[in-house]
């Protein structure tokens, strides 16, 4: 028999897979939205800015029907998530090599991609040429230090941008670099932290039977008082 009661990071109270259960079984008309925000109330699971965490428990309630734990409602729409329902837009895109100074560039303009003309065109180079939709400079540019430099226009804008789409900011950002492939030098440049490295696994590895690359962890704080908002953030 399984072990019923399990513990959630940030919530207080006790979470059982019979409770959620017996809350689908209940309201079989609730759509996942609805059954995401009840159970944040139920929970008492929300943010320092007093919201619900919907989004954290949209991905657990994933989870758990993954793992055989519950079954969700049937989706009442396709999945947001655009890069797996989208079709791909194919957009012409010049690829001239641009090789100059950095200061030849400036002022560099950081603009939050929007829907229309400017999404299409993300999309298009992140499917074309990074599919992990991170961060890259194209190949045929080659100017040095605009990579540090990008970054660092880049962590001053994140945190406003973050509160203005999800409802708080960013106290601290983290990336990983696959050291067989690149030296992470841009991070270095822009001073971020260097805290280790992993452990050649991944999150779903329970076997530890996957071999996956080493990879250097960087993080960079956003807030001077990150450590006292995220140790105490329930």
């Amino acid at each position: 028999m399984e072990k019923d009661d399990f513990i959630v990071p940030g919530i207080s109270a006790t979470v059982s897979f019979t409770s959620i259960r017996e809350i689908i079984h209940d309201h079989p008309q609730w759509p996942r939205s609805r059954l995401s925000r009840e159970l944040c109330d139920m929970w008492g699971w929300y943010g320092s800015n007093g919201q619900r965490k919907d989004m954290a428990c949209r991905d657990l309630l994933l989870k758990l029907e993954n793992a055989g734990h519950i079954t969700l409602p049937p989706r009442r729409r396709p999945s947001p998530n655009g890069f797996r329902n989208r079709q791909l837009k194919l957009v012409f895109h010049d690829t001239s090599e641009i090789s100059c100074p950095l200061k030849a560039l400036l002022p560099l303009r950081i603009e939050s991609v929007s829907k229309g003309a400017d999404d299409d065109i993300f999309r298009c180079l992140v499917s074309c040429y990074h599919y992990l939709a991170r961060f890259l400079i194209l190949p045929w540019v080659k100017v040095p230090h605009l990579a540090s430099h990008i970054l660092s226009q880049v962590i001053r804008r994140l945190s406003g941008d973050w509160e203005g789409k999800y409802g708080h900011g960013v106290s601290l950002v983290e990336t990983f670099v696959d050291t067989s492939r690149y030296r992470g030098t841009c991070y270095q440049a822009a001073n971020w932290r260097y805290l280790g490295q992993t452990k050649g696994r991944t999150r779903n590895d329970r076997d530890h039977s996957m071999e996956v690359p080493v990879k250097d962890i960087y993080a960079y704080p956003v807030d001077k008082g990150f450590r006292e908002r995220l140790c105490h953030e329930r």
